[in-house]
């Protein structure tokens, strides 16, 4: 594995997937049930920005940075930089970006529970370290595949919940690998809420994957939301990313309305900038 995020901490996509995941988390603290979290790839946490690998590609500028200038009057987007703003409440500036697991973290009442993998032997440790680590509410299986992980840890005792799984897709099976683990996700959880990130390079095979999840068996409503921040053009790096979601929270469905089109016009880097929401299998 050669993958490592902190070169794109904080970029246009972290963006993306973890506001709308903050969005998704808020809904589940809505109810008394406790819920639980299964983070398939939870990296290692905490992201310093001023470290030489995250200065190399400079991708927070054009992300988080941007938007937090911009979407302090967002009230969609508060609980989501609360977080990140917490995080650097002892620095003069933007330095420290958290992760999926500890954002997650963050919206845990006394009963939640997340469970986070993460396969990379160093990032593991790097995980085991942090704050995550001592939290009593949370369970660090690494170094362990987040794939393997859904069979040991669904359907969970809490009974509602997310799994997210947001793999690096360096490798050309990924896509098959996702499709297989949802496969297993639903026979196990058929009720649970699957937030699956997927970055767009190729449409030919993101259109292949989105054909091959609507031809699993007795497969939930599905929701399909997608932002590209530029045309395509493969010199500049990743233009694009995507949610296939698994039976998303209502409130996700009525929030990425509003937050598609704000995220498109805060992160557009030129005029192919867009974005669009549908459902790949109905209720």
């Amino acid at each position: 594995m050669n993958y490592r995020h902190i070169f794109h901490a904080g970029n246009f996509s972290d963006v993306f997937k973890h506001l709308l995941l903050a969005r998704a988390l808020e809904y589940f603290q809505q109810k008394d049930k406790p819920y639980f979290v299964l983070d398939t790839h939870g990296g290692i946490g905490y992201y310093d920005l001023q470290g030489d690998e995250a200065v190399r590609t400079a991708e927070a500028e054009q992300g988080i940075a941007r938007f937090s200038e911009q979407a302090a009057n967002e009230a969609l987007a508060s609980p989501y930089l609360k977080v990140v703003e917490t995080l650097n409440i002892d620095s003069d500036n933007l330095r420290y970006y958290p992760g999926s697991p500890v954002i997650a973290a963050e919206f845990l009442r006394e009963n939640d529970r997340l469970v986070v993998c993460e396969l990379h032997r160093e990032d593991a440790e790097t995980l085991k370290k942090t704050p995550l680590g001592k939290n009593r509410q949370v369970q660090i299986l690494a170094p362990m595949d987040g794939y393997q992980a859904v069979r040991a840890q669904l359907p969970p005792r809490e009974k509602r919940g997310l799994v997210l799984i947001d793999p690096p897709f360096e490798n050309t099976t990924e896509f098959d690998d996702v499709v297989s683990a949802l496969k297993q996700c639903l026979k196990r959880w058929q009720s649970g809420s699957f937030a699956i990130w997927y970055p767009i390079k190729d449409e030919l095979k993101t259109a292949a994957f989105h054909r091959d999840v609507a031809a699993l068996a007795g497969i939930p409503k599905t929701l399909i939301i997608e932002l590209n921040i530029r045309a395509n053009d493969e010199r500049k790096g990743l233009h694009g990313c995507g949610f296939l979601w698994v039976n998303p929270p209502y409130g996700v469905v009525k929030d990425s309305e509003q937050l598609l089109p704000f995220l498109c016009k805060v992160l557009a880097q030129d005029n192919g900038a867009n974005f669009h929401s549908r459902w790949l299998v109905g209720e």
